[in-house]
């Protein structure tokens, strides 16, 4: 009963003073039993670079309260506080690390270029908890639906294990049946429909995605399109990775990985989208199968296509589903080529 939990979620600065005052309060009032106290100030949302955070009357609050932590006895009384976003150069943090213990929880971000290798860490790390194993292409699957959320892959992992209680071995089919795709992998989905050529399926996600950027800001037209010139650009990539040897069209996820250590790292240009090196091998080895539904010119002239679309939503006052819509039939229509190789004509 003695220990106190303190919302310190602020609004405005006057939020953010009142919450700090309560802490501070909350440190000097003796536990009502006599025995051990602690003070959680949780959900802190001023400690970093907020506007809130430079207001004077906040920025006075906080070098008060360090004032109250740097005169505390620590041997009846805790403090714990925990914090979305810290500025690790303001001198609050600094003396935190100094006084206490500062354990930092960081999170995974598209922004993050390691960010699937860390998932794939993170995903092996609770299998191991778990006592289970998983394919490779389970995996890549499982980090492809969820994207860089630490808390979602943990929580699919322990709805996999319960799945296969059986204890064998979750395979790819058990990550379809079982795990949904989140809103960073949706994003893909209309890219990955363009690389299965299924132009009703790229077309329906299509009108879900124009829907969606009526309530989503950080959406485009454009972006739409760029998400489009990406996959086919890598398509074609990857066709010519098979026509000059540097890898094989029937190759399996593990040949994909053994694989491309092999390849000179000189052999490709520095930038991310022209380098396979740089990307995931699973990327890779989903390129190898879709490509083999296109032949090389219709790549090209997929490109082609695209580059019109860029052009004509920059200049034009066309409808921009509708340009979306054309190209993509000028992509995906047609005859695929036979599933049994790569076809890759000259």
């Amino acid at each position: 009963m003695d220990h106190e939990v303190i919302d310190a979620t602020a609004a405005n600065a006057s939020e953010a003073v009142r919450a700090v005052g309560r802490t501070i309060e909350a440190l000097q009032t003796l536990p009502f039993f006599g025995g051990a106290k602690v003070v959680w100030m949780q959900n802190v949302n001023f400690l970093g670079e907020e506007r809130t955070s430079t207001a004077q009357a906040v920025v006075e609050s906080v070098a008060a309260l360090l004032d109250v932590i740097k005169g505390m006895r620590w041997d009846s009384v805790r403090l714990v506080i925990s914090a979305g976003k810290v500025d690790r150069r303001k001198a609050f943090y600094k003396a935190l690390e100094k006084i206490g213990e500062v354990e930092a929880h960081v999170g995974l971000s598209l922004d993050d270029r390691d960010w699937v290798s860390k998932a794939e860490m993170i995903v092996r790390s609770k299998l191991k908890e778990t006592e289970r194993t998983m394919t490779e292409e389970a995996l890549a699957d499982l980090i492809e639906a969820v994207g860089p959320n630490v808390r979602v892959l943990a929580n699919e992992i322990e709805k996999l294990s319960v799945y296969r209680a059986d204890g064998g071995r979750i395979d790819a089919k058990d990550v379809e049946a079982i795990v949904p795709r989140q809103r960073q992998a949706k994003a893909f989905a209309l890219a990955e429909a363009v690389g299965e050529r299924d132009l009703p399926k790229a077309l329906r996600l299509l009108e879900e995605e124009l829907w969606s950027l009526k309530t989503d800001s950080k959406k485009s037209e454009i972006g739409l399109l760029y998400g489009l010139i990406t996959k086919v650009r890598l398509l074609l990539l990857v066709k010519e990775f098979v026509r000059v040897g540097l890898l094989g069209g029937s190759l399996d996820y593990n040949g994909v990985v053994a694989r491309l250590p092999q390849i000179p790292a000189d052999s490709f240009p520095a930038d991310l989208p022209f380098n396979p090196l740089k990307m995931h091998p699973f990327q890779i080895f989903k390129a190898l199968q879709q490509a083999q539904r296109f032949t090389t010119e219709e790549l090209v002239r997929a490109l082609a296509a695209l580059l019109k679309g860029n052009q004509q939503l920059v200049t034009s006052g066309l409808d921009e589903a509708l340009v979306l819509q054309r190209v993509l039939v000028q992509t995906l229509a047609g005859k695929s080529p036979p599933r049994g190789g790569v076809v890759a004509r000259r």
